[in-house]
């Protein structure tokens, strides 16, 4: 049986365009897919970017989960490190309510306190193919982490003062809360209404071996590792993630990959429309937040400096480009390296049209191959 895929969207806005047409494209695409075949929808919770338009994604999972019938809808992943236990739960618990047996909660550890212990740091190894699958050099990420732009905007998403809880504890409070055995440091019992026996499924994404793959590991939990976030860390993750795993939820280990992705009926084709991909990726790793997505025209007028090719190497050199055949054989690698049990497509092109076909053929491709 093909290794299923799925599909993570951001609800792009492209240039010239606006947030209601990037939402009404979402809508869209998640009734294509379905159609097509793919086995769910996570939608991406991003802040402070005028390029994205998924930054409230319970509401937004919601009318995803409204325009579709069968479809698994869900987060990839819900920053929780700005939220408390309880409002995660109440909020998917009314999702499950609405939709019951339908929606995922993925979590993310944006935003939270890292418990020390929790994992290796990421190896700082050079380029390298394993299994055929490049592994390019480790991008650092604590230019943006230390941008007094980054502390300013993040105060925005919690009360002043509010400190969040350790991963892991948060984690456990979600579960106690779901299941309704949740008591307070004093005694007292807590229940979530709605969320209390909710039928979630509960994801953990992570980009290395850190917290984020102990925690799946720990609680039994399915794990998606972001490949087109963090390619260079991607091993680490699911082998981090796979060594920690002790039985629960789920009785063996069970990965998600995601991958970056762009189809068109030819390699040249797919190329143009991927071509304003490493101009987007800049402004995100610059630390002003993805712009809109631009035109293949705007992104061909951009003038690269050797800072500008190096900011965004990894993504491009790791980005699935090309016609049916290209693509599906660079994702049986991927598949292959990481042995993952189901692929996440993230597609982002300027024409809507454009990106509804990539997902077409790579479905049509995937079944066939």
């Amino acid at each position: 049986m093909s290794t299923q895929l799925s599909v993570l969207d951001l609800s792009p806005v492209p240039s010239g365009a606006g947030v209601g047409d990037a939402l009404r494209n979402t809508l869209d695409l998640a009734r294509q897919v379905e159609a097509f075949g793919y086995h769910r929808y996570w939608l991406a919770e991003h802040h402070f970017a005028a390029g994205v338009a998924s930054s409230a994604t319970a509401v937004l999972i919601g009318a995803v989960a409204a325009a579709t019938r069968h479809i698994r809808v869900g987060s990839g992943a819900v920053q929780v490190g700005h939220q408390t236990a309880l409002a995660v739960a109440e909020a998917f618990g009314t999702l499950d309510a609405l939709y019951p047996g339908r929606i995922d909660l993925g979590l993310g550890r944006s935003g939270q306190r890292r418990k020390e212990g929790a994992g290796p740091p990421p190896a700082a190894t050079g380029a390298r193919v394993v299994d055929g699958l490049l592994i390019p050099q480790l991008f650092s990420f604590s230019h943006l982490l230390a941008s007094p732009r980054f502390a300013a905007l993040g105060a925005l998403l919690q009360q002043p003062g509010a400190e969040s809880p350790d991963f892991a504890e948060q984690v456990d409070d979600l579960f106690h809360l779901l299941r309704g055995t949740y008591v307070s440091a004093d005694g007292y019992d807590a229940h979530a209404v709605p969320g209390e026996g909710a039928d979630l499924q509960v994801w953990i994404l992570g980009s290395s071996a850190g917290q984020s793959a102990q925690v799946a590991g720990a609680f039994g939990l399915p794990f998606a590792a972001n490949y087109h976030v963090s390619p260079a860390t991607v091993l680490e993750a699911v082998e981090g993630y796979r060594a920690a795993f002790k039985p629960g939820v789920l009785d063996a280990p069970y990965v998600s990959v995601s991958a970056d992705v762009v189809v068109a009926p030819t390699d040249a084709e797919a190329r143009e429309l991927a071509s304003p991909y490493g101009l987007w990726v800049r402004s995100i790793r610059g630390g002003g937040g993805a712009i809109p997505f631009p035109s293949p025209s705007e992104a061909a007028a951009h003038s690269w400096s050797d800072e500008d090719r190096a900011l965004v190497a990894d993504r491009l050199d790791t980005q699935f480009v090309g016609s049916p055949d290209t693509v599906a054989a660079g994702l049986h690698t991927l598949r292959h390296a990481t042995a993952a049990d189901e692929l996440l497509i993230t597609t982002i092109t300027h024409d809507h049209a454009a990106r509804v076909r990539s997902y077409e053929l790579l479905a049509k491709e995937w079944l066939q191959s």
